[in-house]
């Protein structure tokens, strides 16, 4: 079970859009859009623990994983 981060108010929805399964789902779509290839990187930050780019990891990032 992931936990929520607690947000002032109180809606679920940035704790949602925050999880792996997010970036991952909006990484294919970028893909499916752009033909570049498409990082799921992790970030360290608890706000926005994973984010999606076109780039690789930079300093204090994480590659999670590559759709080519």
């Amino acid at each position: 079970m992931i936990a929520a981060i607690p947000t002032p108010t109180g809606s679920s929805t940035p704790a949602t859009l925050a999880t792996f399964d997010h970036a991952y789902a909006v990484a294919l779509q970028k893909r499916r859009e752009t033909g570049r290839p498409q990082f799921v990187l992790r970030t360290g930050d608890p706000r926005q623990p994973f984010r999606v780019s076109a780039t690789g990891p930079k300093r204090d990032q994480a590659l999670m994983t590559l759709i080519a």
